[in-house]
Order: structure tokens, then C-alpha cells, then sequence
């Protein structure tokens, strides 16, 4: 799926908040709206040592504090779309990037 800023629907594109609500809403009927900060305020906290599939995962961008939202998918990787790749990606945990601008996980389903 293409990447596009503010996208909800993957036949048009998605954003990272598109990708993750469209996601949830569809495998667990539960709806997260909003940016990536507005999903963060969403579940619970959790270390990322304990992230497991399906936690989202959260980062920082050169604006926001937190400008970006993922999901885990297990074996330290999560799904995400990625405007600098202009898709929905697979991306690892420990990228240099990602490493340096994690802020933190939240799990929405128990």
C-alpha cells in the first residue's frame, strides 16, 4: 500500500495512524483515531521488553515527540507506514533510526 499523509483507506494510501487504526478496527472491531500522539494515550504502557505482536510501538520525529506509530509483529521488527519509503514497510527495531527515535509501546488488546 502506498504511503499518503492523512490516508485511512489502503486503496488510497495510508498514513502510520491510518495503517493502525484500519488494522485494529478490522481484527478486533476496536477503533483508534487520530494522530500517533492521540493513539499513544490509548491502552497501557509497556516495556519493550515485553512487546509482543500486535503492541504498537511509538517514535519520535523531528517535530513531535511523538510523530510516528507502529505495530509490532515479533522478532524485534514492526509494520509501519513509512513516508520516506512512501509504503508500508517491515522495518527492524534496532535501525539505526527507529533505535535512536523509540519512545515507547502501548498494548490496546489483552
Amino acid at each position: 500500500t502506498d504511503y499518503r499523509f492523512g490516508g485511512k483507506n489502503p486503496d488510497a494510501g495510508l498514513d502510520c495512524s491510518g495503517m493502525v487504526s484500519y488494522i485494529y478496527e478490522r481484527a478486533t472491531g476496536l477503533r483508534l483515531k487520530g494522530s500517533a500522539a492521540d493513539i499513544a494515550r490509548q491502552g497501557r504502557n509497556i516495556e519493550r521488553a515485553q512487546l509482543r505482536p500486535g503492541d504498537l510501538v511509538f517514535f519520535s520525529d523531528s517535530v513531535d515527540p511523538i510523530g510516528h506509530v507502529g505495530m509490532y509483529i515479533g522478532n524485534n521488527q514492526f509494520i509501519h507506514a513509512s513516508s520516506g519509503k512512501v509504503c508500508v514497510v517491515i522495518t527492524s527495531l534496532s535501525s539505526s533510526y527507529y533505535s535512536n527515535h523509540y519512545t515507547g509501546a502501548k498494548r490496546t488488546i489483552q
